[in-house]
């Protein structure tokens, strides 16, 4: 399992991985029509494009496979972070959230903090993120419930 920055040449994988995260893992939480919503079928290149660099993520992989992926924002926010359905369970993410931990540890912030599903809700709890809140946002015009759920960051 290798762990690296995200690469122009990653948009197209990395969109297949949240499409399909979303459509076949989150559907056990969520209505068809809120995955639907989450992860509209329409792929927009330039979009995602942009989005993925304005997150400047990390990528993991395994055997040249990309297996999840995660960023980091400067104050602490983590905006994506997916594995493939094929690796969940098998320590992918574990792996990819102790890194973004240790890197907010070195860069002295105080803590993370994210916007979670209930899918990954547990998988966060895992990790020491508490629930801050629960809150229903709109995704082109859809109700989801989600977690905004932190973690204070310990000094090393």
């Amino acid at each position: 399992m290798q762990i690296r920055r995200f690469n122009i040449s990653d948009c197209q994988p990395l969109w297949q991985l949240h499409f399909q995260t979303i459509r076949q893992y989150c559907i056990k939480d969520y209505s068809l029509a809120q995955v639907k919503a989450w992860a509209p079928c329409q792929y927009q290149p330039n979009q995602w494009q942009q989005k993925l660099q304005s997150l400047n993520p990390f990528v993991v992989t395994i055997n040249e496979n990309i297996a999840a992926y995660a960023d980091l924002q400067d104050d602490g926010y983590i905006d994506h972070f997916y594995c493939a359905t094929e690796y969940i369970g098998q320590g992918v993410g574990g792996h990819l959230m102790r890194h973004i931990i240790a890197l907010a540890q070195s860069r002295k912030m105080n803590r993370l903090y994210s916007q979670v599903s209930l899918s990954a809700k547990p998988f966060f709890a895992h990790f020491d993120f508490n629930v801050v809140k629960s809150q229903t946002v709109n995704v082109r015009g859809v109700s989801l419930q989600n977690f905004v759920m932190e973690r204070i960051i310990l000094p090393i």
